[in-house]
């Protein structure tokens, strides 16, 4: 399948824009992955702990495989830590403390292992080049990965990562616009399945939300957008997380996501809802990239995204004089 080009093509550098690719899956553990990605695209593989690796000097940068919980992985604050003085017995009390640890979370992980996922974070690849980065996708199923739809027990997904065209907050809201009035579509061409329906991890945006930044006088800066943002969505597991985007915008926004490690800044959109549908032939990161234009097309023709905008706002609004005010900028009818 070839990925098709988005309206926006290139970055604000005039560089082609880049997606990162994330997926979770059962029925192949982090070593033997690690194998699988170095067998394809080439590099070094790097035992950062006994269950996360690295592939690294790829032609796209570095691949993480590891087990998609924190509790399987060495602690930095701990590995970092130094001993509380300079002392022989104080220096072999503290290496003490990181060999029990360490051995103490490689346990965990060995004991979890086929409980919780095996993830892959991918580099940023050209969104041009996503087909070839799908080679992936087949390895994992001709290796035995199960997707989403292997077990009413398995709720995991693929993330996208789209490099965002501009970091002006016009383009952003747009394309936060254009999200909203499209979600249900792609939910509808997913076909999310009911665990991760069920599952929090990538929840819809509430309504009053939506009516809040769909409506026609809606006209923010990006501290307004961020902390209304912040105050209907104080988290991460949204279908289309903003977190990422706005603490690379504002890294010193005063709010306790920003300052939650798991929060990764970066100048992207972080979209969490489709699947991850190893087991459909085909299925892969451009099937989703595909998808996922409908919202960059909508975000781009301004003028449809104000008529839907405002058809939304009306359809929702008991309010007579918002109706009211709607035809007359012939953005709804009377019906």
């Amino acid at each position: 399948m070839t990925p098709l080009s988005p309206p926006e093509p290139r970055n604000p550098n005039g560089e082609i824009r880049r997606v990162g690719v994330e997926i979770e899956f059962a029925g192949l553990p982090p070593r033997d992955t690690a194998e699988l990605v170095r067998n394809l695209f080439g590099g070094e593989m790097v035992v950062v702990s006994a269950h996360r690796l690295k592939v690294q000097g790829t032609r796209w940068g570095e691949f993480v495989i590891e087990l998609d919980t924190q509790y399987a992985h060495p602690d930095s604050e701990v590995l970092d830590a130094k001993p509380k003085d300079d002392t022989e017995w104080e220096r072999q009390r503290h290496q003490m403390r990181v060999d029990f640890h360490t051995r103490t979370r490689e346990l965990i992980g060995d004991v979890v292992t086929g409980l919780v996922p095996t993830e892959i974070v991918c580099p940023p690849v050209p969104w041009d080049e996503l087909e070839e980065l799908d080679a992936l996708f087949v390895g994992l199923r001709e290796h035995g990965a199960k997707g989403t739809d292997a077990s009413l027990l398995y709720g995991f997904g693929l993330h996208l990562n789209p490099e965002v065209p501009s970091l002006e907050v016009e383009s952003l809201l747009d394309h936060l616009r254009a999200y909203l009035l499209t979600a249900e579509w792609l939910r509808e061409q997913i076909d999310v399945d009911i665990t991760r329906e069920v599952l929090p991890h990538a929840n819809p945006f509430a309504k009053p939300y939506a009516l809040k930044v769909l409506a026609p006088n809606y006209a923010p800066d990006l501290e307004t957008l961020i902390g209304d943002y912040l105050a209907d969505n104080p988290t991460r597991n949204r279908e289309l997380d903003m977190t990422p985007l706005f603490a690379h915008l504002r890294p010193d926004y005063p709010h306790e996501l920003f300052r939650n490690k798991l929060v990764k800044a970066r100048p992207t959109f972080h979209y969490r809802l489709p699947d991850a549908r190893l087991s459909e032939p085909g299925w892969g990161s451009v099937t989703e990239w595909n998808r996922w234009l409908e919202v960059e097309k909508l975000a781009a023709d301004k003028e449809l995204l104000h008529q839907r905008s405002a058809s939304y706002v009306a359809k929702h609004t008991r309010s007579p004089l918002a109706r009211l005010w709607l035809r007359m900028r012939g953005w709804v009818g009377n019906a």
